[in-house]
């Protein structure tokens, strides 16, 4: 079935991080934005809403569990200082915690409060499920906030979400307002010359350790953690990129560990591109809906098979 895919120039809307910085209370903080996750992706789009004037919000979910862990603001889960260009996030576990926070209007929020609980504390103007569950079933999104997003696969806009988000390579930040993102088909992008080949997943459900921190140089075979009593062996040479955090309890198929081949050229902290790429089409999308800007109006369309 073709789609029908809005195509926007999503480098002419600025880099993600030239959003104006606004000192003291933000004019536009009283608008309350959820994001579903607490990846990469999921923060990468935290810090332009918050760049933005957003009062902004994210919500975890354990699955998939988080690999790249510095370049999101998942650790600040556990109290660890994090601070993503230049946007600080603070933890909290109540709603109290989280109107107290508000207020202080210092940084991003992350919590393990989930969105039926945020709800009680203020009806989200806009909801983004950032939490890249390929293989889940989707909610309806839509009548849970004014404006919702959907990234990746499982989105279908006009069905469970106002727009949807292209994340596969070759469309990476497509803007959907009719139709499906395409269904994933298993293929990993090559970094370096490594594909799949990247990842170590877990082959059965346990505990996992280990004591190595993200950016470390690696060689093959070396010990990077225990899934239960089990040694997990790095791959290839080269710079962990991500690691489930110690002590986490991972389910059967999950990506523990990521190796990046790249030597002196590897990334492992910061908004890499893909990120920012995505962030770019999540905030243009928000400027659209905002405009009342539609399909048939100042965008070319092309059909995609």
């Amino acid at each position: 079935m073709a789609q029908l895919l809005l195509s926007t120039d999503l480098h002419g809307t600025g880099d993600l991080m030239s959003h104006k910085r606004h000192s003291g209370k933000r004019a536009g903080l009283h608008v309350f934005a959820v994001i579903l996750g607490t990846n990469e992706i999921a923060s990468a789009v935290a810090v332009s809403l918050h760049h933005g004037g957003y009062f902004t919000v994210l919500s975890h979910d354990p699955y998939p569990p988080v690999i790249r862990r510095k370049m999101a603001f998942h650790d600040a889960l556990f109290d660890d200082p994090v601070v993503l260009d230049g946007v600080i996030a603070q933890r909290a576990d109540t709603g109290l915690e989280i109107l107290t926070l508000h207020e202080k209007a210092e940084g991003v929020i992350i919590t393990e409060l989930g969105l039926l609980d945020l709800m009680i504390v203020q009806t989200p103007l806009i909801l983004i499920d950032a939490r890249m569950q390929k293989y889940q079933v989707t909610p309806d999104l839509r009548r849970l906030a004014k404006f919702t997003i959907g990234l990746g696969p499982s989105f279908s806009a006009g069905e469970n979400c106002d727009f949807a988000i292209e994340t596969r390579p070759l469309k990476s930040g497509q803007i959907i307002q009719r139709g499906s993102t395409d269904k994933p088909d298993g293929i990993v992008p090559q970094l370096g010359g490594r594909g799949a080949e990247r990842f170590v997943r877990a082959e059965f459900p346990g505990m996992w350790r280990t004591p190595i921190e993200i950016g470390t140089r690696i060689f093959k075979d070396y010990i990077i953690g225990y899934l239960g009593n089990t040694p997990i062996q790095a791959p290839f040479d080269g710079i962990l990129r991500g690691v489930v955090r110690d002590g986490t309890e991972v389910p059967a198929g999950v990506k523990l560990l990521e190796v990046d081949p790249r030597g002196r050229k590897a990334v492992w902290n910061g908004v890499e591109d893909r990120a920012a790429n995505l962030t770019r089409a999540v905030m243009q999308a928000i400027s659209m809906q905002r405009q009342g800007i539609i399909t048939n109006q100042r965008h070319s369309l092309h059909l995609v098979k």
